[in-house]
C-alpha cells in the first residue's frame, strides 16, 4: 500500500485571479447580503403585524425569507472571507457543517415552494374548500415536514459523507462545499453515496418541481376560463410572485445540477452557484413586495403610522 497524506482540511478557492476586482466583489456581496437580510426581515415584520396578511399563503412566505436568510448565512460570510484572502482553509467537520445547512435550507426551499404551489392551486382552482383545507394545522403539519424532510435527508448524506477518505488533494475550485467538489477529492468508492443521494434528493428536488408544474397548469386551465379580463388579471396576480420566484429557482438549479458541465469553465459554474445562493435569495423579497399589491398597502400603511407617531412626539 502506497503512503498517503490524511487531510484534516480543504482549502477554497472561491474566486482566483480577480486583479483588483477584490473590493468591488466584497463590497457588491456585501451589500446584497445586508439587503437581502433586511427585505426578508421587512417580510417577517409585515405578516407577523398585520391582519390583512393573515393567510396560508403569506404564513408560508414568511418561512421562504427564513430560509433564504439561513442560505445566505451560511454562504455569504464565509464567500466574503474568502475574497479578501483570496482563499480560505476549512476545516473538515466545518466543511460538511456548511454543506449540511446548505443542503437543508436548498431542501426545504424546493419543498415550500411546492406547498405555495399548491397553496395558490386550492384557492383558485378549488376556492369553497381552500379554508377548511388550508387550516392552521394542516398548515404547520406542511411546513414542519419540508423543514423535517429536508433536514433529515441532508443529515443523512452528511454522515455518509463523513465516513470517506481524503488521501491527499484538498483544494476546492469553488467558493463553498458542495455536494460534488468534496466526492471529487474523496479517494474513497462514491459510486452508492451517489446512487443514495439521487434516491434521496429526488423527493425533494424533481417531485416538487413535477407538482409545481402540475399545480400551474391546473391554475392556468381555470384562469383561462374566466370570462372577463379583469377577473383573469386578478386571478393571475395572486400566484406572478410565487410563479416568477419559482420559475427564477429552478431554472438556476436546472443550470448547475443537470445541465452537463462539460465544455463550461469553473467561473461560469460559480457564478451560476453565486447567483442561485446569493442574489436569488435578495430577489425574493424585492419580487413578493414589487409585485404583491397587499404587502405593498401593509407596508404604506406601517410607513404611515410610524411618520405620524414621530410627528406627534
Amino acid at each position: 500500500m502506497k503512503n498517503h497524506t490524511i487531510v484534516i482540511e480543504f482549502f477554497l478557492l472561491g474566486f482566483g485571479g480577480l486583479h483588483g476586482l477584490q473590493i468591488p466583489l466584497f463590497l457588491l456581496c456585501f451589500l446584497v447580503y445586508v439587503l437581502c437580510l433586511i427585505g426578508n426581515l421587512i417580510i417577517l415584520a409585515l405578516v407577523s403585524s398585520s391582519h390583512l396578511l393573515d393567510s396560508p399563503m403569506y404564513f408560508f412566505l414568511c418561512h421562504l425569507s427564513v430560509c433564504d436568510m439561513l442560505l445566505t448565512t451560511d454562504i455569504v460570510p464565509s464567500l466574503l472571507y474568502i475574497i479578501l484572502r483570496n482563499g480560505r482553509a476549512m476545516s473538515f467537520p466545518e466543511c460538511i457543517t456548511q454543506f449540511q445547512f446548505f443542503g437543508a435550507t436548498t431542501g426545504a426551499e424546493c419543498l415550500l415552494l411546492t406547498v405555495m404551489s399548491y397553496d395558490r392551486y386550492l384557492a383558485i382552482c378549488q376556492p369553497l374548500s381552500y379554508i377548511p383545507v388550508m387550516d392552521t394545522r394542516r398548515r404547520h403539519l406542511l411546513v414542519a415536514a419540508s423543514w423535517g424532510l429536508s433536514v433529515g435527508i441532508t443529515l443523512i448524506i452528511a454522515l455518509l459523507m463523513s465516513r470517506l477518505n481524503f488521501c491527499s488533494e484538498n483544494i476546492i475550485d469553488h467558493f463553498f462545499c458542495d455536494f460534488v467538489p468534496i466526492l471529487q477529492l474523496s479517494c474513497s468508492d462514491t459510486r452508492l453515496l451517489q446512487t443514495i443521494d439521487l434516491i434521496l434528493t429526488a423527493p425533494v428536488t424533481l417531485l416538487p418541481f413535477m407538482t409545481i408544474i402540475v399545480s400551474y397548469v391546473c391554475i392556468a386551465v381555470v384562469i383561462m376560463k374566466i370570462p372577463t379580463v379583469t377577473g383573469r388579471q386578478k386571478a393571475f396576480s395572486t400566484c406572478s410572485s410565487h410563479l416568477t420566484v419559482v420559475s427564477i429557482y429552478y431554472l438556476s438549479l436546472i443550470a448547475i445540477y443537470m445541465v452537463p458541465t462539460s465544455g463550461r469553465s469553473m467561473t461560469a459554474l460559480k457564478v451560476l452557484s453565486l447567483m442561485y445562493t446569493v442574489v436569488i435569495p435578495f430577489l425574493n423579497p424585492l419580487i413578493y413586495t414589487l409585485r404583491n399589491q397587499e404587502i405593498k398597502a401593509t407596508f404604506a400603511k406601517m410607513v404611515c403610522l410610524k411618520w405620524k407617531k414621530s410627528e406627534t412626539k
